[in-house]
């Protein structure tokens, strides 16, 4: 009879731990999805941070006056460069989009600069990349959703407390971001 109650013990300690290694393993994979995800969205800020000194450059040589706003988005993108965290890196972000905004806006009083063939390709190409960036953007905040919801639903809320897996933040747009741009076509 002993025999018989530490076999069940066992066997129950055995399929518990199964379990336990079954959840961990896949909190693992889905903790490595979202670095992952952060990992393409890091790649689209570097490749956007790569083409502005460019375009900074291009835009220097027309608008001599306007050092303000090239300071502007020197320095927002020196910022995003030492980012450490997601939330870091989405304010930096935050701040680098005004100072472009700032600084596109500038050269609508550049007709030369407009035409200038290496400023169109330069703006053609961070139009991509801004367009790679948002996607990334969205497939990181998917997959934190989903590794969100796996450690706050039952079990995987109690397997995530005790190995120590922490809620991931969200890259979210600032609020100045969310508003619709005004278009003036008149003088």
């Amino acid at each position: 009879m002993k025999n018989k109650a530490v076999w069940i013990v066992l066997a129950v300690v055995v399929v518990i731990g199964f379990l336990f290694m079954g959840k961990y393993n896949s909190l693992v994979n889905a903790e490595e999805d979202v670095q992952n995800k952060w990992a393409q969205v890091e790649n689209q800020l570097k490749r956007r941070a790569d083409l502005i000194p460019n375009l900074v450059e291009t835009v220097k040589g027309y608008a001599k006056h306007e050092q303000e706003a090239i300071k502007a988005v020197t320095d927002a993108r020196a910022r995003l460069g030492g980012a450490a965290t997601p939330q870091e890196a989405a304010d930096a972000n935050n701040e680098l989009n005004g100072a472009l905004s700032r600084l596109l806006v500038i050269t609508e009083n550049y007709p030369d600069l407009k035409a200038n063939e290496n400023f169109r390709q330069l703006s053609d190409e961070l139009a991509g990349t801004e367009n790679r960036l948002g996607v990334a953007r969205k497939d990181y905040n998917d997959e934190v959703t989903r590794f969100n919801k796996t450690i706050r639903q039952f079990p995987g809320s109690i397997m995530a407390g005790i190995l120590g897996f922490e809620k991931k933040p969200y890259f979210e747009v600032s609020e100045s971001e969310r508003e619709v741009p005004k278009v003036n076509f008149g003088t």
